[in-house]
């Protein structure tokens, strides 16, 4: 074993910039602006550096073989997804043990199955992820997008399903593009950002279109059909009604919680489609509309309903004054999805609603026409459903049906049936890997945040009580509405296994209970984000199951800007920190990459106001010296096209510098990984990052990783 960095190890030498910056009347220093510039070989000659010294550590910390062993077991469980119909054809991923990635498959009418699209067939490197597809409403041709080396940009292609051959793209320039697909398979609306030599200079991620392909022609003789003259921002989702007749198109400014809704009917006229708003953005709502096989405009929203309602309207009508609520707002769930189940023969159609209570799922059936709840689907246990689906129009059995893509702390993502008239669901297909997986106590509790908020909590751990203060790790989000709900997780598993104790809080500015949840963790609010977090490291080790010494902390993204804050107010409650692709400068993260999108989210330096939100909380300029920090292990994606790496640079050096904490105790380490990006990863890559995050905050926090 390589011996660890020895106690006159030091950290490699960074610049401090003289350099102050007034905004607003307040004076900003930022002494490593320099860190900002990848290119510049000052930045250079830093980074290697810090590679070196990051490999010297992580490669030597004890319980690697068996840590990489246990993850790559756990991880072979592999994951299988629900069904896309289309005229009795079913689409589907599933990731069998020993592949790095999901492979596309479809299965025929007869239950015949072949492989329709296996991304490392096309690239053995295992760069190339699958972004989204979508098959044409007749099943005989599949959209797909794929992007190389984590950048997202999601290159367009088509595939003629039957012969396997493509018959259209690439189409670039399609990052986070629905595609809806008009009846006969020849033409589809889909959304492309403008050419870079069309839009000013520094905007050639904004600038999004909604436009109209036929399939074989030349992109550039697409239609364009929206998004001229509306805010560079807006990101788009488009819909098309199961009858070709309606168009739906949504939009809002960057990740802002605020839609705007069109609809058009391409019935009228042979142009241009005249798209007619159903909402604006004024007024201060999300919005996700469709038309649905009875011809009616459903809207899921929050109007007047933070935890969200379901209302429906006449398409030829379709603004708020003249919606209905067919299913209502609940005080203490939130709805999350609705879909359409034909019935069959024997039974009436019904709608299939997704609630989730504290983030754990519920499903329910509803009378389309009364609203009524018409009856309960019994679930697995406290989990989530990762996605729901029932047969189109073109398929003719199974309309009876509900598939459910289920998952939980224990359960690697597989299927689950549910019939009507029944009182049961069935296991339809499990993930192919047979894993067995470890003892594990789990449980959701609650605690108060520091104004009296009660906030929950999902528990892992190896015994029922605590017996003894252990190692734990405590990880959140607490942004964009976006919830964290019980899923498979190889790491926790693992981390348990190993003696210590798993926690995930569901912090505010998440959506785990509603738009006001979220919008009380946001903007000027988001200092109760990190006090949600910091209480919850409080009610750990208040209850028995860890110390501060032994409490370690994990966030990415959001998360990492999470665990950043929390690492500098309060450094003596953690004794290490994982900190993944995080924003840090909270002053100019707007200038990186898209971080315009999220001015809604967290406030603009531009503003005076938001200017102070963010300083009191800006991880980077909350950096103090004389403190002696926790361990920290940054871990940044060289091809992370959302959050720019030097957010890391900064901090990482930032910290360096200003840590009392000796560097062989305490360290602070930046790991850097090229060829990947901020989301999808292969396999290998997934569990390589794992076991040097888990086995750095092993060593930190004396969890024995080798034990038997």
């Amino acid at each position: 074993m390589t011996q660890l960095p020895a106690k006159n190890q030091s950290y490699p030498p960074a610049e401090r910039l003289d350099l102050v910056e007034e905004l607003h009347g307040l004076r900003i220093a930022d002494p490593y602006r320099w860190l900002e510039d990848a290119a510049d070989p000052r930045t250079v000659e830093w980074s290697v550096a810090q590679d070196t010294l990051c490999r010297t550590w992580l490669d030597a910390l004890p319980g690697r073989r068996a840590m990489t062993t246990r993850l790559e077991t756990l991880v072979s469980a592999g994951s299988v997804s629900v069904p896309v119909w289309r005229h009795g054809r079913a689409f589907f991923t599933r990731r069998e043990p020993g592949q790095e990635h999901a492979v596309l498959w479809v299965r025929e009418p007869d239950g015949t199955e072949r492989a329709l699209l296996d991304v490392t067939a096309l690239d053995p490197s295992g760069l190339t992820t699958l972004d989204a597809w979508s098959p044409s409403r007749e099943g005989r041709l599949l959209a797909y997008q794929i992007s190389v080396g984590g950048d997202e940009e999601s290159s367009l292609y088509v595939l003629d399903v039957d012969s396997g051959e493509q018959v259209d793209g690439p189409i670039d320039r399609c990052k986070y593009s629905d595609v809806a697909w008009l009846p006969g398979g020849q033409e589809f609306f889909y959304v492309r950002r403008l050419a870079p030599e069309l839009v000013p200079e520094g905007e050639e991620q904004f600038h999004r279109r909604v436009w109209r392909h036929r399939v074989g022609t030349d992109p550039a003789e697409d239609l364009e059909v929206h998004g001229a003259n509306l805010d560079p921002t807006y990101l788009y989702g488009v819909r098309v009604s199961p009858d070709g007749r309606w168009l739906v198109v949504d939009g809002s400014q960057g990740t802002a919680r605020r839609d705007s809704v069109w609809i058009a009917d391409l019935g009228v006229g042979d142009g241009l489609p005249q798209l007619r708003q159903v909402i604006s953005d004024e007024a201060g709502a999300r919005c996700f509309a469709w038309v649905e096989r009875d011809g009616r405009l459903y809207l899921l929203t929050t109007l007047d309903a933070p935890r969200w309602r379901l209302c429906v309207a006449d398409p030829t009508r379709p603004e708020p004054e003249h919606w209905t609520e067919l299913v209502a707002e609940e005080p203490d769930s939130v709805l999350d999805w609705v879909s359409w189940l034909d019935g069959g023969a024997t039974h009436e159609p019904q709608l299939v609603v997704l609630r989730t209570r504290h983030a754990v799922a519920e499903l329910y059936l509803h009378d389309p026409n009364t609203g009524e709840r018409t009856a309960t689907v019994p679930l697995p246990g406290m989990g989530a459903l990762t996605s729901v689906s029932t047969t189109d129009p073109g398929t003719q059995e199974g309309a009876d049906t509900v598939w459910l893509g289920w998952t939980d702390f224990l359960t690697p993502p597989c299927v689950h049936t549910y019939r009507l008239g029944q009182d049961r669901t069935e296991l339809a297909a499990r993930a192919p890997g047979a894993v067995e997986p470890p003892p594990v106590h789990t449980r959701q509790v609650t605690y108060t945040s520091a104004d009296g908020t009660t906030v929950r909590m999902f528990l892992l751990t190896p015994t029922e009580q605590p017996d003894t203060p252990r190692p734990a790790m405590l990880t959140g989000y607490g942004g964009f509405s976006i919830s964290r709900t019980p899923s498979y997780t190889p790491s926790a598993l693992a981390w348990v296994e190993a003696g210590g104790v798993w926690a995930l809080a569901s912090l505010r500015g998440g959506g785990e209970e509603g738009e006001e949840w979220h919008i009380a963790g946001m903007r000027g609010n988001k200092q109760n984000v990190f006090d949600d977090f910091h209480a919850a490291a409080e009610h750990l080790i208040d209850t028995g199951w860890t110390t501060a010494d032994q409490l370690a902390i994990v966030g990415g993204s959001n998360g990492g800007l999470l665990v950043g804050a929390a690492l500098t107010q309060r450094p003596e409650l953690y004794r290490a920190v994982v900190c993944s692709a995080p924003l840090l400068d909270m002053v100019r993260y707007e200038k990186f990459l898209i971080g315009r999108f999220w001015r809604e989210e967290y406030g603009s330096a531009d503003d005076p106001e938001e200017l102070r939100w963010l300083l009191a909380y800006s991880p980077y300029h909350n950096v103090r010296e004389g403190l002696e920090y926790p361990s920290v292990l940054f871990t940044v994606f060289e091809s992370d096209s959302r959050v720019d790496p030097c957010h890391a640079r900064k901090m990482c050096a930032a910290l360096q510098h200003a840590t009392t904490a000796a560097p062989d105790e305490r360290p602070v380490l930046l790991r850097r990984e090229t060829e990947v990006g901020h989301a999808a990863r292969s396999v290998s890559r997934t569990v390589g990052l794992a076991v040097d995050q888990i086995t750095f905050l092993a060593h930190a926090t004396g969890l024995d990783l080798e034990r038997s």
